[in-house]
């Protein structure tokens, strides 16, 4: 363990239809090692993680660019928080985190600084005081070329992979993606800076286009647009015999693909990221005729940034008859004359 490790906050917390071509031609660029960048040089970045994007992992918070109290990333948005100062990369749930997901080099580097040892749980539970000049939780500190660092924190107890000291290729597992430190959910909180100082990887160190990631990005040129593809996210999304917890949810207690023909009632629920007041929300679950038993269409209030949705039907015979179920969630933004995002899942369940 080392003091100077330096800490970031990073914390509270989505994919788009039309990005999949980016996706797959961004793991590629993200998997693969990058040649070492020349002193003076800024690094080329890949994925700090080992995952799809979009799929089963999704960028959820920026850098705060505000040096102020407000919020505002490289696009002028609040996909972000007071002082943020990396860029969160967030798996599914618990359950996901307990299987194991990679963390790995952005770019190739020597370790600098390492911590490993503390606990996997949301900070509310443990408290700031646990938490004090350890906010970075589990991580790894990486230095390159000419005053550039990298650091990844939050990473899973006991999965720190490398020592100080250690020379490290771009791609190489670093650790597991955890839920240590100032954490409310399972990440990887990635941080740059230039000589002691913070830098969006979107917009590198002389900004010269605003609202926009521009030219001087350091990620690597494959990997650009499946990051800056959006925020918003249907994050997950299932059955279950009752409305299940926000909390269990996230824990993935309820990723069942099958319920008993004597279930009480068929719930769809939806966790999603970043709704913002306005969207179009519509839920269907349509029965093994394919006839729709259930809907739901409303337009979203203000609401946290992580919110959980349900549509539900009870039973009304004694069985539901046996057959494939499926959940459809369909997130709509803005208007079809300036142009509409559509986000959209479909899950199915089987009752036997």
């Amino acid at each position: 363990m080392t003091k100077r490790l330096i800490t970031n906050r990073s914390g509270a917390l989505h994919s788009r239809l039309g990005v999949a071509a980016a996706v797959l031609l961004a793991l590629g660029a993200a998997l693969a090692p990058h040649p070492a960048p020349a002193a003076g040089d800024p690094p080329v970045l890949g994925l700090p993680i080992q995952c799809s994007l979009g799929s089963d992992c999704w960028v959820v918070n920026l850098v705060d660019l505000d040096t102020s109290k407000g919020i505002r990333d490289y696009k002028c948005g609040k996909n972000s928080y007071d002082g943020h100062k990396g860029t969160d990369i967030a798996i599914r749930d618990l359950a996901a985190m307990r299987e194991g997901v990679p963390v790995i080099a952005s770019a190739a580097g020597i370790v600098f600084g390492v911590r490993d040892g503390m606990k996997d749980v949301s900070f509310r539970k443990v408290g700031t005081e646990y938490l004090k000049g350890r906010d970075c939780g589990n991580g790894v500190t990486l230095r390159h070329p000419d005053g550039w660092e990298t650091q990844y924190c939050h990473l899973r107890s006991g999965s720190v992979s490398v020592v100080k000291g250690g020379r490290i290729k771009a791609g190489q597992q670093l650790g597991l993606v955890g839920h240590s430190g100032l954490s409310e959910f399972p990440h990887i909180h990635l941080s740059v800076r230039y000589r002691g100082k913070v830098v969006d990887p979107f917009v590198g160190v002389q900004r010269k286009s605003q609202c926009e990631a521009g030219k001087d990005s350091l990620w690597a040129i494959p990997l650009r647009a499946a990051l800056g593809a959006g925020e918003t996210a249907i994050y997950h999304s299932g059955f279950a015999a009752k409305a299940p917890k926000s909390e269990a949810i996230r824990a993935g207690l309820h990723n069942t693909k099958i319920l008993p023909k004597d279930a009480p009632a068929l719930v769809l629920w939806t966790d999603i990221f970043r709704i913002r007041k306005g969207d179009r929300l519509r839920l269907r679950l349509v029965d093994p005729e394919g006839s729709v038993i259930a809907k739901k269409d409303f337009v979203m209030p203000k609401v946290p940034v992580r919110h959980v949705v349900y549509l539900g039907k009870k039973k009304k015979a004694l069985s539901w008859p046996v057959g494939r179920y499926r959940g459809e969630v369909t997130l709509t933004r803005g208007q079809e004359v300036d142009g509409r995002r559509t986000y959209k899942v479909i899950r199915e369940v089987e009752i036997q």
